[in-house]
């Protein structure tokens, strides 16, 4: 039998490889073959990588390849090729699977690629390379391959039955600890998004409920922290839908939260009043807007009501149980740098609790690589193949979006400043000029030069803000406080922060904590545990001037933002707390 490897670049080490996984367990195993996969990362070093490889003495390496890793792969090979000459390479994945014979001319250390699904075609080059059935290359669809000189590329494949899909993970999840779960119930996409190769497969293939169901269970059994269906437009069907989501609901295990990709305009009402009542943290969306502007939706063939999806967008966040993430592209034909504010002002409107912005990847087989010259779109020669300009949008006005991105992300999407947030953003003329003059200001005081802290971030913000009279300073602080205390407990604050009440109610929080009643009716999970370990795990303080307000953050309780669960505890509740203990004295 032959050495086989299969082998996966990934961005993180925490992103585990769902096509190795299937390619392994469909239709053979290691009794029947050789098999060995190998997940690496593409911030490990090449010569890393390859000694790795070299160890496992293989016949055939082949490699999953997507735009994040293809770079790196197409560096690493040659280096296989000179210390490893009777290696046969492959590749397979949706980077290689248009223009495979290009990519062979271009790359002469990969002898062959796998084009589309894998599983049937890797099943069957397992059998031609162990057992010589086929005999050939050639009676293999959808392979490209070199035969002397010649680059041959056999028919494609017939799409797969899903419902041979194995269940992917070993029944302890023991090849997944600590690593994003990936699941999927659908392969297609109904829609034909410019932007997106899932455009063109057409039409949607479906995993049978009476498959996902047990697979499902065995998730929520092993009690897994989160796992995301990688479908790409999971409620496009609503049985189907309506399907998984009821069974999650019902056989709840309180912990394990599941991540869906869905188009929020194909929610109806009898589906979101059914999501309203799902467990808080149980689902989180993924919402592709991409844009607002009505020119741009159309060049791109997207179908999508914004007014429509916005009502539902709010009529899902009413429900305060649903994490919702919104996209938008930047690059995209027909939207200029106002434009993309305007759709950037609509979508934060909309208070996700994430914004992610993004910029617009020129795959090879869309809609938008075929029309590049046409909408004048410069894109970068190596993957990820990310927009520099285009007929609409210059160089300089990519880059000062770039730097808004970077904001977004460090104070928005954080979650680490989400009432500051809240209370500054409206003193600006939109949310779009916050983040843009936010933007400025970090560039302009070289931010981007070195990693900031998270106390330097807190700085930067502070001295941004104070060119602005419209902030109260005070209010900020409290507000700044409060979310620094949300996402762990305080222990160095900036010098600046000077807001406080700790010696006015020290002796009350004391007693809170020395009260068995109040533990139990408030931390109930601490009960019989020494106060002093409660309260390191615990805090509690009392926020704002004219109005106070005392709030108890339980760090063993957190959301997926890592922020904890917290409480209002009355006033009074405290000075209650100390009188019963000078009553027990």
């Amino acid at each position: 039998m032959k050495k086989i490897v299969l082998a996966s670049l990934s961005a993180k080490f925490i992103h585990s490889s769902l096509a190795l996984r299937y390619l392994t367990k469909f239709n053979h195993n290691d009794e029947k073959h050789h098999i060995k996969t190998m997940e690496f990362t593409i911030n490990q070093r090449l010569d890393f990588m390859a000694d790795e490889l070299f160890r496992q003495s293989p016949d055939v390496i082949l490699f999953s390849c997507y735009i994040w890793n293809v770079d790196m792969l197409k560096a690493l090979c040659p280096l296989l090729k000179k210390i490893m000459p009777r290696c046969i390479i492959g590749f397979g994945g949706p980077e290689v699977s248009y223009e495979s014979e290009t990519f062979l001319r271009d790359n002469p250390s990969v002898d062959s690629i796998m084009r589309g699904e894998g599983e049937l075609v890797f099943s069957e080059l397992l059998n031609y390379l162990d057992f010589g059935v086929p005999a050939s290359l050639y009676d293999i669809k959808s392979m490209t391959f070199r035969d002397g000189n010649d680059i041959v590329s056999t028919a494609q494949q017939e799409p797969l039955d899903l419902a041979l899909l194995p269940f992917p993970y070993a029944e302890d999840f023991s090849d997944v600890e600590n690593q994003i779960i990936y699941y999927e119930s659908s392969r297609g996409c109904p829609y034909s998004c410019g932007y997106c190769l899932s455009s063109i497969e057409k039409g949607v293939r479906f995993v049978p409920l009476d498959t996902v169901y047990p697979a499902l269970q065995k998730f929520l059994d092993h009690k897994v922290r989160q796992v995301k269906f990688i479908d790409r437009t999971f409620n496009c069907k609503k049985s189907h839908t309506m399907g998984i989501w009821r069974y999650l609901a019902e056989h709840d295990n309180g912990i394990t939260n599941f991540h869906f990709e869905i188009t929020a305009d194909l929610l109806d009402q009898e589906t979101i009043e059914f999501l309203q009542t799902v467990r808080k943290g149980l689902f989180q969306f993924e919402i592709g807007v991409q844009s607002t502007n009505p020119k741009t939706i159309e060049a791109i063939n997207r179908n999508v009501s914004f007014e429509k999806l916005s009502g539902i967008v709010r009529q899902v966040k009413a429900g305060g149980n649903i994490h919702q993430h919104l996209d938008l592209i930047a690059g995209l034909p027909h939207e200029d740098y106002d434009s993309f504010g305007r759709s950037f002002n609509d979508v934060y409107a909309l208070q996700p609790e994430q914004l992610q912005l993004g910029f617009l990847k020129v795959l090879k087989g869309s809609m938008i690589y075929n029309r590049q010259q046409e909408f004048g779109i410069v894109y970068q020669d190596i993957a990820p193949y990310e927009v520099l300009t285009t007929h609409m949008l210059p160089y300089e006005d990519t880059l000062k979006l770039k730097a808004i991105e970077e904001m977004v992300e460090t104070y928005y999407n954080s979650g680490k400043f989400l009432h500051t947030l809240e209370y500054l953003v409206p003193l600006y003329d939109s949310p779009f000029a916050f983040f843009e003059q936010l933007s400025q200001y970090w560039i302009a005081e070289k931010c981007h030069y070195q990693y900031q802290s998270k106390i330097g971030l807190c700085n930067i913000l502070r001295e941004f803000v104070q060119q602005n009279k419209a902030v109260d300073q005070i209010r900020f602080q409290w507000l700044l406080k409060f979310d620094l205390a949300l996402h762990e407990k305080p222990k160095k604050l900036p010098e600046w922060l000077t807001v406080s009440n700790e010696q006015q109610y020290r002796h009350q929080i004391l007693s809170f904590y020395r009260d068995e009643t109040m533990i139990e009716r408030y931390l109930s999970h601490y009960k019989g545990v020494d106060s002093k370990v409660t309260a390191r795990q615990t805090h509690l303080e009392v926020f704002g001037d004219a109005v106070q307000t005392a709030v108890l953050f339980d760090y063993d309780h957190k959301d997926l933002l890592q922020n904890a669960h917290y409480m209002v505890i009355p006033l009074e509740e405290l000075a209650q707390a100390e009188a019963n203990l000078v009553r027990e004295k």
